[in-house]
C-alpha cells in the first residue's frame, strides 16, 4: 500500500534554541520513499547526519519567538505484516555484528532483571519467533495500553510494576522480556495506518531466523501500514526530536497518515 504521512510541529521558542530532529523516512527493506517534503519556518544553522543506527536526523538551531517543522512523504510500505511460526532461534556466534547492541541491557530496557519472568512466559514455545510472539501475547493481555501518558519516560521495570504505559512503554517492556532470553530486539517510531487516536507510534522488531520481524502489544491484529522513522536501543536513541536549554512542548502536534492507493479508502485523524 502507498501511504502519505504528514507532521507538524509547534514551538514557542524563549531564545534561540538547537534541536536534533528524526522526522525523515528513509527507503529499506520493508518501504520505498517515492517523495517527501520538509518545511522550517525559520532556522540559524541547519544540517543532516546519519546516526550509529542509520537513522537520518536532522541538525538545526531555531531562533527566538514561533518556530514550525512541517513534514510531508510518501511512502510504499507492505499490505500486510509477515510473520514465521517456528521460525529458529539465532545462536550469538552466528549473528550480524550490526545486531549484537541489541542485545545488551539499555537505558530504559534493563534485560538483566527478567530473565526468569521472560522463561515462565515463553515455556513450551518452539525457540525464535513463536518466544517472541509470547512475549507480544503477554504484554498485550497484561499491560493496559493507555494512549496519550507518556510524557515522562518510564523504564520496563517501572512499566511491569505499574501495569500500564504508552506504546512505547509496552514496547520497552517487550524488548527487555527477548533479550534476557538473548533475542535481539530493537524499538522502533514511525506512523501506523489507522492508529486512532492518530499520533506517532512505537512498537518493537526482534530479529530471528535470520531478519528482523515486527511486533506491536498495541494492536490486537497485526496489519500493514507501519512507516518506519527511526531505530534504535530503546527511546533514548528514537526521539522524534531532542531539543537542547530550557525545556519547551509544541504547542501544535498534528499527525496524518492517508492512504493514496486508488483502490483505498483514506483515513485520517488529527489530534
Amino acid at each position: 500500500m502507498q501511504l502519505q504521512t504528514n507532521c507538524e510541529l509547534k514551538f514557542e521558542l524563549p531564545g534561540s534554541t538547537p534541536f536534533v530532529f528524526m522526522l525523515r523516512p528513509r527507503s529499506g527493506a520493508q518501504q520505498w520513499v517515492s517523495s517527501e517534503d520538509y518545511s522550517l519556518s525559520d532556522v540559524l544553522q541547519l544540517s543532516e547526519f546519519t546516526d550509529n543506527f542509520g537513522n537520518l536526523c536532522q541538525r538545526l538551531v531555531a531562533p527566538k519567538g514561533d518556530f514550525s517543522i512541517s513534514t510531508r512523504a510518501r511512502v510504499t510500505v507492505p499490505d500486510t505484516i509477515d510473520r514465521e511460526p517456528r521460525g529458529q532461534f539465532v545462536e550469538i556466534q552466528n549473528l550480524p555484528d550490526s545486531v549484537l547492541c541489541y542485545l545488551l541491557p539499555s537505558r530504559y530496557c534493563e534485560s538483566e532483571h527478567f530473565s526468569q519472568m521472560a522463561t515462565e512466559i515463553t515455556a513450551g514455545a518452539f525457540w525464535g519467533f513463536d518466544q517472541v510472539a509470547a512475549i507480544e501475547a503477554w504484554v498485550r493481555n497484561n499491560i493496559r495500553y493507555q494512549q496519550g501518558e507518556g510524557d515522562t519516560l518510564v523504564s520496563a521495570r517501572e512499566v511491569n510494576v505499574r501495569q500500564w504505559g504508552v506504546c512505547r512503554d509496552l514496547a520497552h517492556l517487550g524488548i527487555a522480556l527477548c533479550r534476557s532470553l538473548t533475542i535481539p530486539a530493537r524499538l522502533v517510531v514511525g506512523y501506523l495506518h489507522k492508529l486512532h487516536p492518530m499520533d506517532l507510534h512505537a512498537w518493537f522488531e526482534a530479529y530471528v531466523a535470520g531478519r528482523w520481524f515486527t511486533f506491536d502489544p498495541t494492536q490486537a491484529v497485526l496489519r500493514g501500514g507501519y512507516v518506519v522513522l527511526g531505530y534504535g536501543r530503546d527511546a533514548a536513541d528514537v526521539a522524534v526530536y531532542n531539543q537542547y536549554g530550557p525545556a519547551v512542548y509544541p504547542t501544535v502536534n498534528r499527525v496524518s497518515v492517508e492512504c493514496v492507493d486508488a483502490n483505498m479508502k483514506p483515513f485520517c485523524v488529527n489530534d
